[in-house]
């Protein structure tokens, strides 16, 4: 005997593509404590936050992400002898002009820089980029001017720089 209850309709999927008023309504502030972390580990999970990657609703040519505040930027850690090895190099566009400073003088000079630089380099260029990297808020005290938004921990996965207890490499035993 045949059901006298309607069928459901057949549902189809759909593609789901983010307005620029969704993404802006739903947006969550991240708090990141940079102390000890590997600056290439962080600026990658940084900046996957800021672009929307961790989200379902993703969209490449939207900006869906989320903000970050990092704070303690210039406590980051560079593994092996970058610290010293590695350099800054910009030029003043004179004759001349050419500098180069190491990344331990850039982290007393400027500690927020480094972290910055990083998370810029892993974001789209362009005008979306742009528009991404204005949601990344660094400060190299604990403090930030954000505590209204009540941004939630971000848990930055991976090992620590040293291979220490909290997940780095095994020490070697002796013997």
């Amino acid at each position: 005997m045949p059901s006298t209850q309607p069928s459901a309709p057949h549902r189809t999927q759909s593609t789901f593509v983010m307005t620029r008023a969704q993404a802006q309504s739903s947006r969550a502030w991240w708090v990141v404590d940079a102390t000890g972390k590997p600056l290439g580990r962080l600026a990658s999970e940084v900046a996957s936050v800021l672009r929307g990657k961790h989200k379902p609703q993703y969209t490449p040519h939207e900006d869906t992400g989320d903000f970050v505040i990092v704070v303690n930027a210039d406590k980051i850690v560079l593994t092996g002898a970058k610290l010293d090895k590695k350099f800054y190099y910009h030029h003043s566009g004179i004759p001349g002009g050419f500098q180069a400073e190491s990344y331990r003088h850039l982290l007393a000079r400027k500690g927020t820089f480094p972290v910055e630089k990083a998370v810029r380099g892993m974001l789209p260029k362009g005008v979306l980029g742009r528009q991404m990297i204005t949601k990344l808020k660094i400060y190299v005290t604990p403090d930030h001017p954000h505590v209204a938004q009540q941004p939630r921990p971000l848990a930055i996965s991976g090992k620590t720089a040293r291979g220490d207890a909290k997940g780095g490499a095994p020490a070697k035993a002796n013997g």
